[in-house]
């Protein structure tokens, strides 16, 4: 018998706004369901649905809820566990975690598909919309030939919650693409998924350098932190698969506001 949450008629409502929910997130419904449960399941605890303390429904319940495969559900699970929401103890379920006094952002991506979830809880704020021309510093900050333009878009990402931003954001997109310039003042997740939905093609290959850099004065007042302060610089190219770059970002983030992490395993050879 599957243990009482106090939430039978919130948990059979069905996945109905799926399909909808997942374009505007930049995710098509037929692909990474588990981040679209995950996220559902974000917003409820977020919103008091599954207050601190309380147990999830379990595996079947999920399964029966969302109409996913239990290995879906437990995809969706290992997110919310690695995002510090949730602990899951054999015998005991999945049971709702306070959240932790930090603003520190943890990036955890292993592909192409969690590039999507980046964006999940945070709000883009945008400060510029513009075709530039590449002059040599935009080149050698960019990666892109000198005297391209491409559609530039400024401004700061915010994590719910906190005040300080969690980094200053550029996106230097292919001027191919720069119809997607006029959706961005709504919408708050990555640009590439919006790309591949509205031209048809699809992202392949992304490069990412991280460098070491300083808050510029320029940019201290809006990241509200001292100019001078230690700061990491992530580059990403996005990349087609005929090598064409579809976009570049640009995200600065202070120091003290960001770790990346990343998991390696040995691959039997």
């Amino acid at each position: 018998m599957a243990p009482k949450t106090g939430l039978k008629s919130h948990r059979a409502r069905p996945f109905k706004g799926a399909p909808r929910a997942a374009y505007a997130s930049g995710i098509k419904p037929a692909e990474h369901l588990y981040l679209q449960v995950a996220r559902t399941l974000k917003e409820e605890i977020a919103g008091g649905v599954y207050p601190v303390g309380s147990q999830l429904p379990t595996e079947d319940d999920l399964c029966e809820r969302f109409s996913i495969s239990r290995y879906t559900v437990r995809e969706a699970l290992r997110r919310l566990r690695e995002d510090n929401l949730v602990s899951s103890r054999q015998g005991a379920g999945t049971i709702v975690l306070p959240p932790r006094a930090s603003d520190l952002y943890v990036h955890d991506a292993m592909s192409i598909n969690d590039l999507v979830a980046f964006a999940t809880g945070t709000r883009f704020a945008i400060e510029s919309i513009k075709m530039v021309s590449i002059n040599g510093r935009l080149a050698s900050r960019t990666g892109l030939g000198s005297g391209e333009e491409w559609l530039s878009v400024c401004g700061f990402r915010h994590k719910d919650g906190v005040d300080a931003p969690l980094c200053r954001t550029e996106y230097y997109i292919n001027r191919e693409f720069a119809a997607v310039g006029r959706l961005l003042q709504r919408y708050s997740g990555p640009v590439f998924p919006l790309i591949e939905d509205l031209f048809g093609r699809m992202i392949t290959e992304v490069q990412q350098e991280i460098g070491a850099a300083l808050i510029s004065p320029a940019l201290a007042a809006g990241l509200k932190i001292k100019a001078g302060t230690a700061a990491l610089e992530i580059r990403r190219t996005y990349k087609m698969s005929d090598g064409k770059i579809a976009q570049v970002t640009i995200n600065t983030h202070p120091a003290s506001r960001f770790r990346h992490s990343m998991t390696m395993r040995r691959v039997k050879g």
